[in-house]
């Protein structure tokens, strides 16, 4: 796959394929640029653990450097997207551990949506059944979401005695679908029907569950086959402009966009544009 860094140059050697780095705590597939990182404890519903945890965040981090990946599929197994933190194995765990030892955890969680808002690549979460506590914030943190009219979406951290306040939930939830709801199912812990989730823009679309990853894979895949240069740079602006004001975003964007006027995507879009044909964009 090309990569905006030509081989060449010698800052090259830090751009790795990530692919080859087989994971230990979830499944992973490559196939055309896309990724599908599925979340693999089916008979459980897919939790997370201490560990999962740890390789999802270091995973994509190392996206930043992908040579190979140009989208995200994030899914689990079986008809669960995710429960959320393992009950025996994290949140027993918890309730013995000092302070200093608690704020390491919460940082490490907070540190996965960090690194899934940080990377380059679209990620288009696939959600079936269940999709709870830091399931529901992978998915928040991910850049669509596709559900099944079976998906139930819940923020049940007050469920457990703890503050709504998780990985970014007050930040991310009120600005996806409004600060009133995203403070209903917060304080109350309540799962977000998909009827629900699709009216207030939580979910881009619904499909039934076998025709669910097929969907998220079409999709993924027109996000691999477009200008990825650019659609790192519309992601970052995204993220960014969240503490600007109008007429710093409008600046950010004018330079954002005149850095996008130099790649070679732009000018494949123009030749093919004259040419009358559909453009083959590189990310260069």
């Amino acid at each position: 796959m090309k990569h905006p860094i030509p081989d060449h140059n010698p800052m090259r050697g830090q751009f790795v394929a990530v692919a080859a780095n087989t994971p230990v705590h979830f499944a992973l597939s490559v196939h055309e640029g896309v990724a599908t990182v599925m979340l693999n404890r089916p008979e459980r519903k897919n939790p997370l653990t201490f560990d999962s945890y740890a390789e999802l965040r270091d995973w994509f981090l190392g996206l930043q450097k992908a040579t190979d990946i140009k989208a995200v599929v994030l899914t689990g197994a079986g008809d669960n997207f995710c429960s959320g933190g393992d009950v025996h194995e994290i949140i027993g765990p918890l309730t013995k551990m000092a302070m200093p030892e608690l704020l390491a955890f919460t940082r490490m969680t907070g540190a996965l949506v960090s690194a899934m808002r940080a990377c380059p690549q679209p990620i288009v979460a696939a959600i079936d059944g269940v999709c709870a506590g830091a399931g529901a914030m992978m998915a928040l943190a991910s850049d669509m979401r596709l559900g099944t009219p079976q998906t139930n979406t819940a923020f049940l951290f007050t469920r457990v005695g703890l503050a709504g306040a998780d990985m970014g939930a007050c930040a991310l939830l009120p600005r996806m679908i409004g600060q009133g709801r995203a403070s209903e199912l917060l304080f109350t812990g309540r799962a977000m029907t998909a009827t629900e989730g699709h009216a207030w823009g939580f979910f881009n679309a619904l499909h039934e569950s076998a025709a669910l990853l097929p969907a998220a894979h079409k999709l993924a895949a027109q996000l691999a086959q477009g200008p990825t240069f650019a659609h790192g740079m519309t992601k970052t602006m995204l993220h960014q402009e969240w503490a600007m004001t109008l007429d710093q975003a409008i600046e950010a964007e004018a330079q954002a966009q005149a850095i996008c006027m130099q790649t070679q995507d732009f000018k494949r879009a123009y030749e093919a544009f004259a040419a009358k044909q559909r453009p083959q964009f590189e990310g260069d």
